[in-house]
């Protein structure tokens, strides 16, 4: 039976071929892609490419891109649907804009008594609820090795969290999760890291600590350490690793054993390394 969908899907990739050597360079960006198979190299590539079609990239003085950078960032929005079944996940918004360094917003935050404190913030991402999502350019560049930090998923993150409503740690799970699953592992985890953190602030916790803000953090700081930390996030939260895998329907964890066991010294954790704050 003739899709119109298919159609276009085919129309698209065909009009924006992407070259081996292209493909190349994003791939020796991103480690974090090491141990993917060929079909799913292929796979993203594709869906990279029809992202960079549906999306507008708006860039700020400052910022320039080329065809690898493009492709780049928009492999990393689609890492986390990789295995989900293509029902335009990202859809409420249109544009992500890109700016030269990190930015300052407007925060605002009611507190538990009602005071409402308002202050601008220094920020390298943000994700707008029906709106675009802001990077800053450093960000995405120190993105994608396997250190915990990864600027691009932590924003989509909120992105798929947002398609409940207002992100608050709960995206819409698929049909063979359970909600009370996924509540009490996450709350769990939360609240162990609020109260290491009550206890000893100055102590370094096991993933990073800006997890603890609320529980939209929690659920994008997991996301990030899910796909370039697995180790370290199943160590620390094994409940939490197991929902995330059943959510992205994803095992980076058994990807970055295959690639120690294949190579015993692997451990590409050479990018990254911080964590600036994010949206």
């Amino acid at each position: 039976m003739w899709s119109f969908r298919a159609w276009r899907r085919r129309r698209i990739l065909a009009r924006h071929p992407v070259s081996p050597a292209t493909w190349a360079t994003v791939r020796q960006r991103l480690p974090l892609l090491d141990g993917l198979s060929d079909s799913e190299q292929q796979r993203l590539c594709e869906r990279a490419v029809l992202f960079l079609h549906d999306k507008h990239l708006s860039t700020l003085p400052g910022v320039e891109l080329d065809a690898s950078d493009r492709l780049t960032l928009a492999a990393q929005a689609e890492l986390p649907l990789l295995h989900l079944a293509d029902l335009n996940w990202y859809q409420d918004f249109h544009e992500i804009v890109l700016y030269p360094d990190d930015f300052v917003s407007p925060q605002r935050h009611r507190d538990a008594s009602g005071v409402v404190h308002e202050w601008n913030g220094a920020h390298s991402g943000e994700a707008w609820q029906q709106g675009p999502v802001i990077l800053a350019w450093p960000g995405v560049q120190a993105a994608g090795g396997w250190d915990g930090y990864n600027l691009v998923i932590h924003e989509f993150a909120h992105k798929l969290d947002m398609l409940n409503g207002v992100a608050n740690g709960l995206p819409p799970l698929h049909g063979s999760m359970r909600i009370g699953d996924w509540t009490s592992a996450m709350q769990s985890a939360y609240d162990a890291m609020n109260s290491q953190l009550d206890a000893h602030p100055h102590r370094a916790t096991a993933i990073d600590a800006y997890a603890a803000e609320n529980p939209a953090e929690f659920f994008a700081v997991t996301s990030e350490y899910f796909f370039s930390a697995p180790d370290l996030l199943a160590a620390a939260f094994p409940a939490v690793y197991a929902q995330l895998a059943l959510f992205y329907r994803q095992d980076p964890l058994a990807r970055l054993q295959r690639l120690q066991a294949a190579h015993p010294g692997y451990r590409t954790r050479s990018k990254g390394g911080h964590h600036a704050t994010n949206g």
